[in-house]
């Protein structure tokens, strides 16, 4: 029996979506697999692949090498009139036929349609006349093992885009398998989503440094069980070292960014614990934020993605890691101040301060702990 399937509309772009997805608590992976609270990840990558194409100088090919039925790289063929060639890769010959039918449907006419498992797929473009300009690779998990072919697959000066959803091992509920798959481990903390990014971006510089190329972030999202990166490829080795480790004192809330190992902390001098080795250096690029604040105008997406756009330009050049108001009401026994007043008071005592988007009840600063509590 064929299964029965939805049409709904998505940005600019209609799908056809297996009718389980938008009615079960967890999408079902058969016919084929389509997640509708992951709009939000895919309307930041057509802002971000948007901003992106408007200043590549390539061929404007979009490469998807797990498209499941296409809900991305269908929308990036649709809504997005610089991209030239859209390859939709999955390994699931039925989420392919549902993804041709929403080419169809759209009267999509760019894209191409191959049925392989993804490193194979990406591998056949590693030739530099046949690399991508955007290339996508959104698992189930982690993406670790896709990296390799994803970065040799991406055209000098692209776009690499990178989705993460295992959360449990990315905030350090296995920390051992976390070292395995991102060559370093977490600490528990409620900065934790920070980490995360932080984990996959240093596992993607690791991998491009053996491959003697280097990346270069220019916009991270989370949302719910998502991670997303998106960074730039450059034929060029990373003259400036930005791993290192964020040390975590879990006694009196300290957390400092260092090269080195060490685990004194330096504030109250107790032991503190280790996260890394991750990327310590930005993890958003001012000005390709700044341009994605003016796209987001141009598209059809969730009024939300403007709000949090200007929360990322904001904290762009803030150092790592962030404090919610919740945890140091309770350092303080008292009740929570709002988000806007804390700012404003660490500002007024002379510190950098902004909200962060990657929590919406905390804020960065480059105030230590000790002097936080201090002001508030």
């Amino acid at each position: 029996m064929e299964p029965e399937l939805v049409e709904i509309v998505e940005g600019a772009t209609k799908l056809l979506v297996p009718k389980g997805s938008l009615v079960e608590k967890v999408p079902p992976m058969k016919p084929a697999f389509f997640n509708p609270r992951a709009r939000i990840n895919r309307d930041f990558s057509m802002i971000a692949y948007a901003t992106f194409l408007r200043t590549f100088k390539g061929p404007k090919v979009f490469l998807d090498s797990l498209s499941g039925i296409g809900a991305r790289s269908i929308r990036v063929a649709n809504e997005l009139d610089a991209i030239e060639k859209v390859f939709i890769n999955d390994v699931n010959p039925k989420a392919l036929e549902i993804a041709e039918n929403i080419a169809k449907l759209n009267n999509v006419t760019n894209c191409i349609f191959s049925e392989n498992e993804a490193c194979r797929f990406l591998s056949l473009h590693s030739k530099r006349e046949n690399r991508g300009a955007i290339v996508d690779i959104d698992p189930f998990g982690s993406p670790s093992r896709y990296l390799d072919c994803g970065i040799r697959a991406t055209f000098h000066g692209g776009l690499l885009s990178v989705t993460a959803t295992d959360l449990t091992v990315l905030h350090g509920l296995f920390p051992a398998a976390c070292k395995r798959k991102y060559y370093g481990t977490p600490v528990r903390t409620e900065y934790g989503d920070e980490i995360a990014l932080r984990l996959i971006l240093g596992c993607m510089n690791i991998v491009a440094g053996r491959l003697d190329v280097k990346i270069v972030p220019l916009f991270v999202q989370n949302n719910m069980h998502y991670y997303k990166t998106y960074v730039k490829v450059l034929v060029k080795t990373n003259n400036k070292e930005e791993m290192g480790y964020i040390l975590h004192c879990k006694n009196c809330g300290n957390r400092h960014v260092t090269s080195d190992v060490r685990y004194e902390c330096n504030v109250c001098n107790l032991k503190a614990e280790l996260a890394g080795p991750l990327w310590i250096g930005n993890i958003y690029n001012k000005n390709f934020v700044s341009e994605m604040i003016i796209e987001e105008k141009q598209l059809q997406v969730d009024k939300s993605c403007k709000k949090i756009l200007e929360r990322c330009k904001d904290e762009a050049d803030m150092p790592p890691t962030y404090f919610t108001i919740d945890k140091l009401a309770h350092m303080k026994h008292a009740a929570p101040v709002s988000l806007a007043k804390t700012i404003e008071k660490i500002q007024n005592a002379g510190f950098m301060a902004s909200a962060t988007s990657l929590n919406p009840a905390a804020f960065k600063t480059d105030a230590r702990i000790d002097e936080i509590l201090a002001v508030i």
